[in-house]
């Protein structure tokens, strides 16, 4: 049998069974090609077969802080779309998912490294954000302290002789949230924005 045809069907049994079954018949035996005399005659040829194995197919399995993090994003996502509102979120949402959304990704893998797989199953992210003129997107907060860890925002800017734009930022918990990190800017417009959550 051809070997690319044997590593295809070795694959496939892999994958329906789940590897519960470890192929060992002749079919997968790279002596196929051998008469089947000297698959039985031979002393050398009586010892156990290995099965194959192939190298390409690996199962991928995320560690507690990457689905973490993936989870955690995928929620900063939803609390953003929610806080812009349509009007502002049909306007700036390709941008964010772009620009934004891959910084705030980074700080919260920031954040999570900080934390034993233990302490990041006590992490949540709050389900309000601000409407208004508020900063506020979301936070991740300690859900048995209720103490927040790092906060996430959004301001309205308007340089002079410049439209408005959105400066989204974070802070921390390590210095009681006093500095501003900033994550990366939206341009809007020359017109005033209209208020976050406006529908």
């Amino acid at each position: 049998m051809k070997l690319w045809l044997r590593k295809s069907l070795f694959v496939l049994v892999s994958i329906l069974t789940f590897g519960a079954v470890t192929p060992s018949h002749s079919l997968w035996s790279e002596n196929d090609d051998l008469p089947k005399a000297q698959h039985r005659g031979n002393a050398t040829n009586d010892t156990v077969q290995k099965p194959i194995i192939d190298t390409d197919v690996q199962v991928a399995v995320k560690s507690h802080k990457e689905q973490f993090v993936e989870m955690m994003t995928d929620e900063a996502e939803r609390q953003a779309l929610i806080k812009f509102g349509p009007k502002i979120s049909n306007v700036i949402k390709d941008e964010f998912e772009e620009i934004i959304l891959p910084n705030i990704e980074a700080a919260i893998d920031m954040t999570a490294a900080q934390f034993s797989d233990d302490e990041l199953n006590n992490l949540a992210v709050t389900e309000a954000p601000g409407g208004g003129v508020s900063e506020k997107i979301f936070n991740i907060y300690n859900t048995k302290t209720n103490q927040d860890i790092i906060l996430f925002h959004v301001r309205r800017d308007k340089p002079p002789l410049e439209g408005y734009t959105f400066n989204f930022h974070y802070h921390t918990y390590h210095d009681q949230f006093q500095t501003h990190y900033t994550i990366g800017t939206i341009q809007w417009d020359k017109n005033t924005p209209p208020n976050w959550q406006t529908v």
